[in-house]
């Protein structure tokens, strides 16, 4: 992680222990902190990046660290552009038309408002990912931030997040050269972080976002910035309050602070070992359902040409008229799962909008279940939920016939 003041590198959030200390990893996240008593007897310390606290809504913790980053970038930008003899402009920001709603929702807003000016780019339909040179062809003189979700919420696909970084770095050099306000960068790590690597300092972003009920602990998130205020800028969006260096004020939610250290703690090291477990019940889940319904009848939405994706994630269709994602699972007797996100609960039969993005035709994204397997996710549980779900399409298909 970037060093702060002092050469400590810091993690935003009260979910880390500031000082000089050992080095933990989260799924390659190197964490600073005090030598370290024993859990939960740590007394968590605010430590200069504010910590997203539960909300109404499982986006929650997403939804506060990403509304602040772009909040921060744009507000950076005006203040970068008011100095005499600058011209003002509106700000820029360059995103991938598969983002979660945290960032597209509060992107339109400001597009709304005239307050700033977006694109998002789309997906490329052969690889599934926001590829570099369109991101890149996308920046204009007045962009400020780019913010590309690490990995995909829906198929799983890792995002180029690296490249990526290392081609703004290269331009920011160039841009501060004429003038030009500096380009911020932000992943949203919601999905990845438990699931594969994540070392900020190989990703090379000014920001990341992490979100604790994605690896097993509560639900509470953070946002990693690279020397907050100093070397990357921070504003806060809340006031009345020191806590967190007033970054993110409000009394802090000791409990799930500690239990988001635990989680971290827990997947600093093991994951490896979850990553090698869930990959291997996740594609032992494809291949029963190829051979339950035969290749021609299994659409796999989450594979594309030359892309990696996540270890536990598979969304697919089950080919075939009236087999409606939602359909499939009203029959069956012991499967709950989702059609997509469960942020888009509410919009009934519709295909998913990321899935179209992808080039998934509509009448096979209409049919498409996500199924993701967990660390303690069995070959046995995967045998019982295609059985499950073989039974719930004979139904159907049974209803349908003259």
């Amino acid at each position: 992680m970037a060093a702060g003041k002092g050469g400590r590198r810091e993690l935003i959030g009260g979910c880390c222990y500031c000082g000089a200390g050992e080095r933990d990893l989260i799924g390659g996240s190197t964490w600073t902190t005090t030598p370290p008593p024993p859990w939960p007897l740590r007394r968590p310390r605010p430590c200069g990046m504010p910590c997203t606290r539960p909300g109404a809504t499982p986006a929650a913790p997403t939804l506060q660290a990403n509304n602040m980053v772009i909040h921060t970038a744009c507000r950076h930008f005006l203040e970068s552009r008011a100095r005499p003899g600058a011209s003002r402009g509106t700000p820029h920001i360059v995103t991938s038309s598969v983002e979660h709603d945290s960032i597209r929702l509060p992107l339109e807003q400001l597009v709304k408002e005239s307050l700033a000016e977006a694109t998002f780019v789309a997906v490329s339909p052969r690889s599934g990912r926001a590829e570099v040179d369109d991101v890149l062809t996308a920046i204009r003189p007045t962009t400020c931030l780019v913010s590309i979700m690490l990995a995909n919420n829906e198929t799983g696909v890792i995002m180029p997040v690296t490249e990526l970084s290392q081609h703004v770095h290269a331009l920011n050099q160039r841009r501060v050269a004429e003038g030009l306000p500096r380009i911020l960068v932000h992943t949203d790590a919601a999905q990845m972080i438990g699931k594969g690597r994540v070392d900020v300092q190989e990703l090379g972003v000014d920001y990341l976002t992490i979100v604790g009920h994605k690896f097993y602990g509560p639900r509470i998130g953070a946002l990693y910035v690279r020397g907050p205020s100093t070397t990357t800028p921070l504003h806060p969006m809340l006031f009345g309050g020191g806590q967190e260096r007033s970054f993110r004020p409000g009394t802090e939610n000791t409990p799930m602070i500690a239990g988001l250290g635990q989680a971290a703690e827990l997947v600093s090291k093991n994951w490896e070992a979850y990553e090698t477990h869930m990959r291997d019940v996740r594609d032992y889940l494809e291949a029963r359902l190829e051979a339950s319904f035969g290749k021609q009848r299994i659409h796999l939405n989450s594979h594309f040409t030359g892309s990696k994706r996540l270890c536990n994630t598979s969304n697919f269709s089950i080919l075939g008229p009236g087999l409606q994602g939602r359909r499939v699972l009203s029959r069956c007797k012991m499967l709950l799962a989702s059609v997509g996100a469960a942020c888009h609960s509410e919009k009934g039969d519709r295909p998913s909008a990321i899935l179209l993005s992808c080039g998934i035709p509509y009448e096979v994204a209409q049919n498409a279940l996500r199924l993701s397997v967990g660390r303690d996710t069995t070959r046995a549980d995967v045998d019982l939920v295609v059985q499950d779900l073989v039974q719930a399409v004979v139904q159907l298909d049974q209803d349908q016939a003259p």
